[in-house]
């Protein structure tokens, strides 16, 4: 499957705040606050799906989501 640039983007900055969240979460004690904090952050960036607006090449100016 391929993305258009912006969509790759999207998921590669997805990718690099998921990596940060989990090496900081492997770096706290097990079963604390933080990272239960820190599972919950990593499960709700998983689930975000940020759509993309495409502009038409009409005069309109509209855009469409995909």
């Amino acid at each position: 499957m391929s993305f258009c640039e912006h969509c790759e983007g999207q998921r590669f900055d997805r990718a690099q705040v998921l990596r940060v969240l989990r090496a900081t979460r492997k770096n706290l004690p097990k079963h604390g606050r933080a990272d239960e904090a820190l599972g919950m952050a990593i499960k709700a960036v998983r689930a975000l799906e940020i759509p993309h607006l495409e502009h038409l090449d009409e005069p309109f100016d509209e855009q469409i989501v995909h």
